[in-house]
């Protein structure tokens, strides 16, 4: 992400309890709106900070089950019909010639069921039909996971000027970092991530934990499953329902590691303590 891009400056008025307050320019992520088009198909419009668009919407694709397959994107280019300063906020996708489109399918709104209406039921179900992979079974030390967030907060170069910016890393089961991606959205982060994958033809790992600052909701353990992950860990708390879809799908759910602890929210038998799946140790205890 080119910092040109993603940091601007506005004037404040800085107030400190060891000084006067004193009026200087600061530093400020950018924020504007990006317009996804798949052909003449306008498909969603998201607040996102600028830099590594297209990393963003082939994740934003795979992680809203539009794409089944990494290898159904074709090309990305920023409309060439777009007046300034719009020339880089319009990207228009042309998916590869196999790919069967459905204009209707790409509508985002709320999932209903004649048996329950519009619910977290509806919605988990849904998420359960788009998903192509079954998450993989894969073990990680709680030592090593614990000290993710340290090792992703040392990758925050915008977090670190602005202190207004998400962070999402993709790390393998030893604790090695293997991508990370920041932006004012934790969903674009995550999606910007899974899109630096998406981009080179292939799926993210799937043996790798999902780890993102912020609380983790549904559409984090979405974007996850659908793309292959099986294991999201977070600074700080999830929702209920993202706690719901996690369990029923076999994700593995991890919150506030931070501090030295964590809270396992489910599927336990990925993470490891002293060399012993959680569940059991728990279970001893």
């Amino acid at each position: 992400m080119s910092e040109s891009q993603s940091v601007t400056s506005r004037s404040i008025v800085a107030a400190r309890s060891d000084f006067q307050p004193q009026q200087r320019l600061d530093p400020v992520s950018v924020e504007e709106p990006l317009e996804i088009r798949i052909g003449e198909t306008p498909v969603a419009v998201v607040m996102r900070t600028p830099g590594d668009d297209f990393e963003l919407v082939a994740g934003f694709l795979l992680t809203e089950g539009i794409l089944d397959d990494p290898g159904s994107l074709g090309a990305l280019s920023y409309c060439s019909d777009a007046t300034p300063p719009n020339e880089r906020n319009v990207v228009e996708v042309q998916l590869s010639a196999d790919f069967d489109f459905d204009a209707d399918a790409l509508r985002r709104n709320f999932y209903a069921t004649s048996s329950c209406g519009v619910c977290g039921k509806a919605s988990i179900e849904q998420v359960r039909l788009k998903s192509q992979r079954q998450p993989t079974a894969f073990t990680v030390e709680d030592e090593i996971l614990k000290a993710l967030p340290a090792t992703l907060r040392q990758q925050q170069a915008q977090f670190e000027r602005t202190g207004s910016l998400h962070a999402a890393g993709l790390f393998d089961p030893r604790g090695q970092l293997l991508a990370v991606r920041e932006d004012v959205g934790r969903h674009n982060a995550v999606d910007k991530l899974m899109g630096s994958f998406v981009l080179g033809g292939h799926w993210p790992p799937s043996a790798s934990v999902l780890m993102v600052s912020g609380r983790t909701s549904f559409e984090i353990v979405q974007k996850a499953l659908l793309s292959g992950l099986g294991c999201v860990a977070s600074v700080s708390g999830p929702s209920s329902l993202a706690v719901d879809l996690a369990q029923e799908t076999g994700v593995t759910l991890i919150g506030f590691v931070r501090n030295g602890g964590y809270n396992l929210y489910t599927h336990a038998e990925r993470l490891l303590c002293a060399g012993d799946p959680l569940s059991t140790v728990a279970t001893r205890r």
